[in-house]
């Protein structure tokens, strides 16, 4: 069994993507927690109300933080999405993280972020512009069969 956290941003279907593109795989695949409103607000749904939008945003980051915490430590390898239309700020920090563990680290861009990312992609085992090539990495890992 492989443990695949898909970690970055939460606009397009690129997880779906990788996780029906590994169908038959012996994979398992988590992720943080992808409805943005939840993500934002479940520090104060559940700890209580904040006057001011930066204790709003700092409990929430805390409470998503035990979930990225569990899903970086179990995980295998790493997948960081880097989007077009926001800057991933956490993204970035969670492959900081994932290379500081030693994870195998995977990231998924565009090639516009390519001078932007260079940090980031040097610390990577792989660089893919595709789900479905990521898809074919973790097939490769797997089975050692190539594309095709």
């Amino acid at each position: 069994m492989l443990n695949v956290y898909l970690s970055g941003e939460i606009h397009t279907d690129w997880r779906a993507e990788i996780e029906a593109a590994c169908e038959g795989l012996d994979v398992a695949f988590s992720a943080p927690v992808t409805d943005h409103s939840a993500s934002d607000d479940c520090g104060v749904a559940i700890l209580g109300s904040e006057d001011s939008k930066y204790w709003h945003d700092h409990k929430g980051a805390m409470v998503n933080a035990i979930r990225t915490r569990k899903g970086l430590a179990e995980a295998d390898v790493v997948v960081v999405r880097f989007g077009d239309k926001y800057k991933q700020w956490n993204a970035a920090f969670d492959a900081g993280v994932a290379s500081a563990l030693g994870k195998s680290l995977v990231i998924l861009q565009p090639p516009e972020h390519d001078h932007a990312l260079k940090e980031v992609d040097a610390a990577a085992l792989a660089v893919a512009r595709e789900p479905g090539q990521v898809a074919d990495i973790l097939r490769y890992v797997l089975t050692g069969t190539l594309p095709g």
